[in-house]
């Protein structure tokens, strides 16, 4: 196995990759060597305390042919292996002709169906691989419906090659039925269907074997995983002992319109948690808070006020703007200004709902970060939600090349688009952030980063996975996701973010 790679190919760039590797002077044998990293797994991770008895599904494209390698390799090592096999011979690759060929040689035997009144050990899953989209362009049906669903009624620990089958590839959206694996050995690069949507709830644990090819020096990848390597580079440094409440900067809210004033709240107490020097609420409701008793620290205005600040380093618009017209003319006010933005919840529905507005962001000059989750992405591209999360990578890049900005598609496995079509996939947060408030905090993470000098790319990725990595710790806390709240996301990143900046492992 190679170490885990930061680097994400989509299917097409796979396939790519495969052709330059092919036209390569002895080009390599990459299903061989597939075949033969799957049953290495296999043996070593599942096939342990005297399990001996292997199901192998091979489908109809390569990954079946780098089924039919992994079974020929267990079968040399005297494990007993029952192939299933659901294409046809004639319409194989010759590739996956050859490890056919080689395992009827070694004395194989090929079965049409799953036999009855037989029993297994583990499972290794070669149907479909990265190949469904190209083959089947649907949901599964019939007899892969059928075997998907049987397989995963055994309740045995399964090995899927590649990709688990009914899973889409670059999309992570399951396609009717899916395997439910407890590894995932995949090829040459990580692929997007297995960190994002409901990849993750499928794959198990992720392993990597890039088959002994420089990737990079094939094909240089446009997305990478957002994993804490990554963040730990993108850190604010450590503070001088003369510093002051100027050096970090300030952060204006612009929001809490009457009945929300809360998700304001959340947000500027994030980004004082997180490090800004000062936080400035400008609040719309009429009859708003003059002080916060719960976090005094706050300081709190008249959101016209906000903009006669000349100190703010940046301003976050949008936790608990609303939609009514005097929303829409602050919102249309923080684009109009030169300050870096970020923009959530109405400000973003505010967008999309008035082209005027949806302009001024466009024309903006200074830097812009949205941070929409999928209705919003929805509404942002005029699209439905289930076409977003078909293709959450290419939603998350439109909507940065549309608006002329940084964007996080939010969600499991939720997705940063910054400049030149890079995208980032964040790898940390669990379902506790599935309540109320949570993404107001991360705005207000995004506007601390940013007030104390983090460039608005780095603090959207920072952001994004401290956020769900705060949220993590808690979920070993607690026992679970239930419960967890937007004011312990804040607490928790606040002491990660410090454990990091002055980790002597890190500095």
């Amino acid at each position: 196995m190679r170490n885990y790679s930061t680097a994400v190919y989509t299917t097409a760039e796979i396939r790519e990759i495969e052709q330059l590797a092919a036209a390569l002077p002895g080009p390599p044998a990459l299903m061989e060597k597939a075949g033969l990293a799957a049953a290495e797994v296999a043996r070593d991770r599942l096939l342990i305390y005297g399990r001996t008895r292997v199901l192998v599904l091979a489908g109809p494209g390569n990954n079946g042919g780098d089924a039919f390698a992994a079974a020929r390799h267990l079968q040399a090592w005297w494990f007993k292996v029952t192939l299933v096999f659901t294409g046809q011979r004639s319409t194989l690759s010759s590739d996956a002709q050859r490890m056919l060929d080689a395992w009827l040689t070694a004395g194989g035997k090929l079965f049409a169906g799953i036999p009855e009144n037989e029993r297994w050990d583990m499972v290794i899953d070669g149907l479909f691989g990265i190949g469904l989209d190209h083959h089947e362009g649907r949901e599964l049906a019939g007899q892969y419906l059928t075997l998907v669903n049987t397989v995963n009624r055994m309740n045995l620990p399964v090995l899927a090659l590649d990709i688990p089958s009914g899973l889409g590839s670059d999309s992570g959206q399951v396609r009717g039925a899916a395997i439910r694996a407890a590894m995932t050995v995949t090829f040459i690069g990580l692929k997007p269907g297995l960190v994002t949507h409901q990849g993750p709830e499928y794959c198990g644990e992720i392993l990597l074997d890039d088959l002994d090819l420089n990737t990079l020096s094939l094909r240089e990848p446009a997305s990478w995983i957002m994993d804490q390597l990554l963040a730990q580079t993108l850190l604010p440094p450590p503070r001088s002992a003369s510093s002051h409440k100027g050096t970090y900067g300030s952060v204006g809210i612009i929001g809490g319109s009457t009945g929300m004033m809360g998700a304001a709240l959340l947000a500027g107490t994030a980004a004082l948690k997180l490090g800004a020097g000062r936080v400035y609420l400008g609040l719309i409701a009429g009859k708003a808070l003059e002080v916060d008793t719960t976090q005094p620290e706050l300081m709190l205005r008249p959101v016209h006020e906000i903009f006669k600040l000349d100190q703010l380093s940046c301003l976050v618009v949008g936790p608990g703007l609303g939609m009514r017209p005097d929303a829409r003319f602050w919102l249309s006010s923080a684009l109009e200004s030169t300050l870096p933005l970020v923009l959530d919840a109405d400000a973003l529905n505010l967008i999309a709902t008035h082209s005027s507005v949806a302009n001024l962001l466009r024309k903006r000059k200074a830097p812009s970060t949205l941070t929409p989750h999928p209705a919003e992405a929805a509404r942002l591209l005029n699209m439905d939600i289930s076409a977003i999360q078909n293709d959450r990578m290419a939603a998350a890049a439109n909507l940065a090349k549309k608006f002329n900005c940084c964007a996080v598609l939010k969600g499991g496995g939720s997705i940063c688009a910054v400049s030149g079509g890079k995208r980032y996939i964040n790898t940390s947060g669990n379902p506790g952030l599935s309540s109320a408030g949570t993404g107001d905090v991360l705005s207000g993470i995004v506007g601390a980063l940013l007030a104390q000098g983090v460039s608005s790319e780095n603090a959207l990725l920072l952001a994004v996975y401290l956020h769900g990595a705060a949220a993590d710790i808690l979920l070993k806390q607690q026992g679970g996701p239930v419960g967890m709240t937007a004011s312990e996301i804040s607490n928790a990143a606040r002491n990660l973010l410090n454990q990091w900046v002055y980790s002597p492992e890190i500095h």
